[in-house]
């Protein structure tokens, strides 16, 4: 089914009343709460970096209670089991059969906070259900319901006692960000509210909301020269002087869904330049691994991202007419 000017100019309009709605519980963090919903619709998940206090998890909490959808919250620790995410199947004596019971993955929304305190083996414990929205035990799979999304957190300042998230983790993300502290008329507008301990944002759209946008951002155009572009961009990563692993295949899918998704999020059926641009750095820096040196000089990801953005011509209006 094609996208019609109806489709895109409700999708925008669904975008903006879903972003205003969250944004009553994560005051004046407009730009991040609009990356975490084209996660969703791109069916991605999210990694939030960031010190504490920050509304990591009120930002969780108020997309699933947006979209009436269920959420949950891991507290990640190194004592954690896999089976604490996943579930674990009992015994039980009068029926004389195991039951399973679902662990606190099978959610809309979970929050996984401070991710990277736990065991790579509990870490594991992601990788199925984040790739391919199922979880497998004791020979079952057993599905997720859709939509599906991780929202997991990690303090990038203290390191002591965490679990470096390895590459095909980090990978599995389709975007990392961060919220950062409220600038002074955010401060304010929070702390008049302080008496409301914590807000709860109503819902204003049903689940099945969510699978429409996902959809119809599956039916976004895509130029070819807008493909061509997203590839010579992940390749850049690859041949880049200060990058010792670059941006994988499942990266380049990622930029271009979510581009999708944001590009039909502002109310137009394809996507641009500029959507490729606005959305490379949340979705491809966290891929790069570094080589030693330029970390030691104090190359960031970002900034090898911003200088391949400079460095690779983007097609111009005129080729994409």
């Amino acid at each position: 089914m094609a996208l019609t000017t109806e489709h895109t100019q409700w999708c925008e309009s669904t975008f903006r009343a879903l972003v205003d709605n969250v944004e009553q519980a994560v005051v004046g963090k407009r730009h991040v709460v609009e990356l975490a919903f084209t996660t969703m619709i791109a069916e991605g998940h999210l990694l939030l970096e960031d010190v504490p206090g920050t509304g990591k998890t009120s930002l969780a909490r108020a997309i699933a209670q947006t979209v009436r959808g269920t959420a949950t919250r891991i507290q990640f620790t190194p004592d954690l089991l896999p089976g604490d995410v996943t579930g674990i199947s009992v015994f039980d004596q009068q029926a004389g059969r195991f039951e399973f019971h679902h662990g606190p993955v099978f959610a809309n929304v979970v929050l996984g906070d401070e991710i990277n305190r736990a065991s790579p083996k509990t870490q594991s414990a992601l990788l199925e259900v984040m790739e391919e929205g199922q979880v497998t035990t004791d020979g079952v799979t057993r599905e997720v319901t859709a939509p599906f999304m991780v929202v997991a957190t990690q303090n990038p300042i203290e390191q002591a006692g965490t679990y470096a998230l390895p590459e095909a983790q980090l990978d599995r993300f389709m975007m990392r960000t961060s919220l950062g502290y409220p600038d002074h008329a955010a401060t304010v507008r929070i702390l008049d509210a302080s008496r409301a301990h914590r807000v709860v944002v109503p819902a204003i759209v049903e689940l099945d909301t969510i699978r429409a946008m996902s959809a119809m951002a599956d039916q976004v155009e895509q130029h070819p020269l807008i493909v061509d572009y997203i590839a010579r961009l992940v390749h850049a990563t690859r041949t880049a002087t200060q990058v010792r692993l670059g941006a994988s295949m499942r990266g380049a899918l990622a930029l271009s869904r979510a581009c999708r998704a944001w590009a039909l999020a502002h109310g137009r059926h394809y996507v641009v330049p500029d959507d490729v641009k606005e959305l490379a750095d949340v979705v491809l820096a966290h891929r790069l691994i570094l080589d030693p040196e330029a970390e030691f000089d104090g190359v960031t990801a970002s900034a090898v991202i911003g200088q391949i953005l400079l460095d690779t011509a983007p097609p111009t209006p005129r080729d994409l007419a």
